[in-house]
């Protein structure tokens, strides 16, 4: 049984260990502690999966409550991958920010297939200035 919760004091060390166990960690700075945890304290979102007590997916998105939520990062352990666990992350992420709010993502190449599958419309006209460092 997974548990869903929204879950605003994630340590970081379980935060990076899901990063990695899905795939997400080599997009992300896996390797810089101090960073991973202004990640997690400048989120107002961060809904948790936990099956046994276990981290087993984990959402963390920047909103407003009132007009936009990025879903910054969605991280599945591989091994709970099309079980359900990120649709429902999604979907608490949905709920959590409120009806008010358009939900905005940016697929990882490899993860591009999933969102149509789960209801996401493609947004063909978005721009982005790319991290510097």
């Amino acid at each position: 049984m997974v548990r869903y919760a929204h879950e605003p004091d994630l340590a970081a060390a379980e935060f990076r260990e899901v990063l990695v166990s899905s795939g997400l960690g080599d997009r992300r700075p896996v390797d810089d502690p101090a960073r991973l945890e202004e990640m997690l304290h400048g989120a107002q979102l961060i809904v948790t999966a936990r099956a046994g007590g276990v981290l087993v997916g984990v959402a963390r998105a920047v909103t407003d409550f009132a007009y936009c939520c990025y879903l910054s990062d969605l991280a599945v352990r591989r091994e709970r991958q099309r079980k359900g666990v990120g649709r429902r992350l999604v979907h608490e992420v949905r709920r959590l920010s409120g009806e008010r709010c358009v939900l905005l993502l940016a697929a990882a190449p490899d993860a591009e297939a999933y969102y149509p599958r789960i209801g996401m419309l493609p947004l063909p006209s978005a721009w982005m200035f790319p991290r510097l460092r």
